[in-house]
């Protein structure tokens, strides 16, 4: 447990940690080269990660009393191309997914005006709120679950009904929204 408690510290303190202490450091935009560098380092960094990974899966460092399986019931432990595969497969999954967040930020930041000079920052904190958000939607919906397993018909129907919700929508004007049209008089 003090491990992936380790891992998460490390992980956030990248998030928060890096970003800030440019922003500390100078005031000014990022350009397209730095910003090159720093997605470039990041996924070397996740790269890195996934060879570790194959190691530690491989060469059984979690072997003393951490049970890591490949599920739950299964029983039995991975080998290291499995985990740095499965690894690797969400890793891929969840930048291609990333992609629309851009463009969603971008129309965001665009829409209420948000200066240059701040984007980043508020970017950061966006993220960070982001991580937190999923990590107790996740693990109260797996909470869920568990306790009454048809919350999962619930979320299923849920996720339709928004799915034809956003169909549904014919402006694309995200002023259009009521949430956006409150937040846009509050601010």
């Amino acid at each position: 447990m003090s491990l992936w408690l380790s891992f998460g510290v490390l992980a956030l303190g990248l998030l928060i940690l890096l970003p800030e202490l440019i922003l500390l450091r100078r005031r000014q935009l990022t350009g397209t080269w730095e910003a090159l560098a720093w997605t470039s380092f990041w996924i070397v960094l996740a790269l890195a990660f996934n060879v570790a990974i194959y190691f530690a899966y491989e060469q059984h460092w979690f072997s003393l009393g951490l049970d890591l399986d490949d599920g739950p019931g299964l029983g039995h432990a991975l080998d290291g191309r499995t985990a740095s595969l499965q690894f690797f497969t969400a890793y891929i999954v969840q930048k291609s997914l990333s992609i629309d967040n851009v463009f969603v930020i971008a129309m965001i930041f665009a829409h209420f005006h948000v200066p240059l000079d701040q984007q980043q920052r508020l970017l950061t904190w966006v993220l960070l709120g982001t991580i937190v958000l999923r990590g107790a939607a996740i693990a109260g919906g797996v909470m869920l679950i568990n306790i009454a397993p048809w919350m999962s018909y619930v979320f299923g129907v849920l996720l339709i009904f928004s799915a034809l919700r956003v169909l549904a929508q014919r402006s694309g004007n995200p002023g259009a929204d009521p949430v956006v049209r409150l937040l846009t008089r509050r601010w």
